[in-house]
């Protein structure tokens, strides 16, 4: 791996059309990001990879799309309304504030280098906080859900009933999130509007540390089975101090990030407390009649949660390499195919209509089955280099022999090795590749 920085990552990023700075002509909205033409293909790609490991290829899991409004009692029941919260502190010197927990000197101001300038601690709610209806008091106070595994939870029953489900059995979403992080960085890795991918597993109280270590197991290889390193993967199991008011165990899936070690996943045993909490302030009764035993129980819930942007950027990160190329260096996104957000790039080698015409063609062709770019400015050299630089895996080359031989020069993104094709067999070629 190239020991990228996150300069060099985020201007990559902006310059090709992965992620721009949201509201930019009005000055920028800090923490905020738009995804460009090449991002949202990405971004959309890994959402599709996680539904299809967690949904599409198992029987025993289902899919959820629920509000991001929620009645308030939710939250209250949650206790996301009372226990959500960072530990703020505001320097007294310049008024920076900072979260005290993440500060790599908790007596230092970052941002100005004074000592012992911070006021006490005071704990600050991360909930995004707004009203629904034409009047702003209490009664119509909502949150922007912080998370969105209490949908899931409140529909349990819902979901139980209408799919006949029997434990265990698992429901997955993947939707917007929000917190109002104190001290968002790191480009998009910490933003206060977020994606996430959390899937909620409901099984026998007695069976759920062995379901704790199946899913710590089948995320780790979800991440290198895309292609992230495992040199640059770790599982980090918490500490009691750390764990969350309603874990009895969470382990962390950490990825070597340019800045160090940092949370990609979050693998948690949440024990059968969103339920209970629930059912009593609800009064509608949660539990799950267990055929096996008679008897009409709490579940308990494992949660893999991820988060669909950062998990986005720590593939472009680990997919990032440069090398030298008959004394030129070139920069090339080794994406997995899955992930890349063209499959294929159509490449005339002149803008002469005799070239462009086939091309247009052929890459009619293929769009009816992958996500492909037609490209014909500049010099051939300098368009397989901007597709390496983006990650498209295959290059398709028109040239003036096609018009004898009806064929296409194939490359390949990594190896750069070219194959020459028959046009009426390119997309069988394709997809042996991109099976």
């Amino acid at each position: 791996m190239t020991q990228v920085s996150l300069e060099t990552i985020s201007n990559l990023a902006k310059k090709r059309g992965f992620v721009f700075q949201s509201s930019e002509i009005y000055g920028g909205l800090r923490s905020a990001y738009d995804y460009g033409p090449l991002g949202v293909e990405l971004l959309r790609n890994v959402k599709d990879q996680w539904w299809r490991a967690m949904v599409q290829e198992r029987d025993d899991i289902v899919g959820l799309d629920s509000a991001i409004l929620q009645a308030r009692e939710v939250w209250r029941a949650s206790g996301h309304e009372e226990v959500f919260t960072d530990p703020l502190v505001e320097c007294r010197n310049c008024n920076a504030r900072h979260r005290l927990d993440k500060l790599d000197d908790p007596d230092v101001c970052p941002n100005c280098g004074m000592r012992g300038t911070f006021t006490e601690a005071r704990n600050f709610n991360l909930m995004f906080r707004t009203h629904m209806g034409p009047v702003e008091d209490d009664e119509n106070l909502v949150y922007l859900r912080p998370e969105t595994a209490q949908g899931i939870f409140i529909n349990f029953e819902n979901i139980r009933r209408t799919n006949r489900l029997k434990l265990p059995f698992g429901v997955a979403q993947i939707g917007k999130s929000f917190r109002n992080e104190i001290t968002p960085g790191q480009f998009v890795f910490r933003t206060r509007e977020f994606e996430q991918m959390e899937m909620e597993y409901f099984c026998r109280p007695g069976e759920a540390e062995a379901w704790f270590e199946y899913w710590v197991e089948q995320r780790m290889s979800w991440y290198t089975g895309l292609g992230i390193d495992p040199a640059h993967l770790r599982l980090r199991h918490h500490g009691e101090e750390e764990l969350s008011h309603y874990s009895a165990m969470t382990a962390d899936v950490d990825y070597l990030f340019p800045w160090g070690w940092d949370e990609l996943e979050g693998i948690a045993n949440r024990t059968d407390f969103d339920l209970r909490q629930h059912q009593e302030h609800s009064g509608e009764d949660l539990r799950y009649y267990d055929p096996d035993t008679e008897e009409r129980i709490f579940p308990y819930v494992i949660e893999p949660a991820a988060g669909a942007t950062r998990t986005t950027f720590a593939f472009l990160i680990d997919a990032y390499h440069t090398e030298t190329v008959h004394d030129e260096t070139r920069v090339v996104l080794r994406l997995d195919h899955r992930l890349a957000p063209y499959k294929v790039a159509v490449l005339p080698l002149s803008k002469k209509e005799e070239l462009i015409e086939p091309a247009q063609r052929i890459a009619a062709e293929l769009r009816r089955r992958w996500m492909v770019e037609l490209d014909t400015t500049q010099s051939i050299g300098r368009r397989y280099r901007r597709q390496d630089e983006i990650g498209t895996p295959y290059a398709v080359t028109v040239d003036f022999e096609s018009l004898d031989d009806h064929a296409v020069t194939v490359r390949d993104r990594d190896t750069m090795s070219q194959d020459r094709v028959s046009m009426d067999r390119l997309v069988e070629h394709l997809e042996k590749k991109l099976a």
